[in-house]
């Protein structure tokens, strides 16, 4: 194992309170979000945009490292600069999602498993010769209306995955982002949402201590502790940050390399003030504190663009300001009055 080429590569991608810009939404995701905006969904299209995000001026100020998709790896920017020599060359660091998404789990009605270790070492070392340095998989944990999900069935196979992953990129000299993402779906409570997460979280540390992955050398991608989306009782930024820090104080051990926010559906705001919040109130924590969101910075940006070419340098301008202002929120500095109105 690369030890210090791990370290040093998961020190990068937290360093100078940047984050990371999830680009790695499969094909059908994001020809849905294409159609919901009157976009062609077509390849050329994915890759024009794709382009945009990745020569956006600038982007390198509040972005260390970049997400990509299989078909984006394998693509070149229009220019015909393959799309991870072309993040390198703009001062940022390329990753890779890896899993094959989230399947139903046999005989665990209404839970998912993420697939896709089957030839996995073969991937990446592809990957990684094509100038990969990270990658991600996900796990999808549900919570159920009655109580009863997530099962411990659904959160061992999960983190059995996770672990299994993480042991294959570390051998690979890749840094693993290790997501498991308790969703934001339904009426749970905050409380609620802190006890499961903590739960996985638990479960997700026992398996990757038992595979012998380096946590110094790996990223975690957590969910915020939210309470669900149709609970009546919705929490203030303050209530997430604090709920959220004490949750990984918890749990979360003080060797991992650090903690990268998913943005799980929150709204751009929400998730800036949130982690801005963290920031302002808690100090001294063991791991940095950043953000690796894909709608909650790239959705500005899609609506600017709308799959025409001349709103190409508005979208990147939409882009870079919401980069910015998630580097803001990792300092502490985010105030809401900063968003252009709506």
């Amino acid at each position: 194992m690369q030890e210090q080429t791990l370290k040093a590569t998961a020190a990068a991608l937290t360093a100078d309170a940047k984050g990371l810009l999830a680009m790695d939404e499969s094909n059908p995701t994001a020809n849905k979000r294409f159609a919901a905006l009157g976009i062609a969904q077509t390849p050329e299209m994915r890759r024009s945009y794709r382009d945009l995000i990745v020569t956006a001026p600038g982007l390198a100020g509040a972005i260390s490292g970049a997400i990509l998709y299989d078909e984006t790896i394998r693509s070149t920017t229009l220019a015909g600069v393959p799309f991870a020599r072309a993040l390198e060359q703009a001062g940022i660091i390329a990753g890779i999602k890896v899993d094959a998404g989230a399947k139903p789990l046999a005989l665990h009605e209404g839970e998912l498993v993420t697939e896709g270790l089957d030839g996995l070492r073969d991937r990446l070392a592809e990957y990684s010769a094509m100038g990969a340095r990270f990658a991600k998989w996900r796990a999808v944990i549900t919570i159920g209306e009655a109580g009863d999900l997530p099962s411990r069935g659904c959160i061992e196979a999960n983190a059995h995955a996770l672990a299994r992953y993480a042991a294959l990129c570390q051998e690979a000299g890749i840094v693993p982002i290790v997501e498991p993402e308790v969703l934001m779906d339904g009426a749970h409570t905050l409380a609620r949402c802190a006890q499961v997460t903590e739960r996985t979280l638990q479960v997700v540390f026992a398996a990757l201590r038992t595979q012998r992955v380096l946590l110094e050398g790996m990223l975690l991608k957590p969910n915020m502790v939210v309470p669900g989306l149709k609970c009546p009782a919705q929490a203030s930024a303050d209530e997430v940050a604090d709920a959220t820090v004490a949750s990984f104080r918890r749990v979360v051990p003080a060797a991992v390399g650090g903690v990268a926010f998913l943005s799980g559906g929150q709204s751009a705001r929400d998730a800036s003030a949130r982690l801005n919040a963290m920031h302002v109130r808690h100090v001294d924590l063991p791991w940095p504190l950043a953000f690796s969101f894909a709608r909650a910075i790239q959705d500005p940006a899609m609506k600017a663009w709308g799959g025409r070419k001349e709103n190409v340098a508005a979208a990147q301008k939409a882009l870079v300001e919401r980069a910015r202002l998630n580097r803001l929120a990792r300092l502490g500095q985010y105030a809401a009055a900063m968003e252009t109105p709506r």
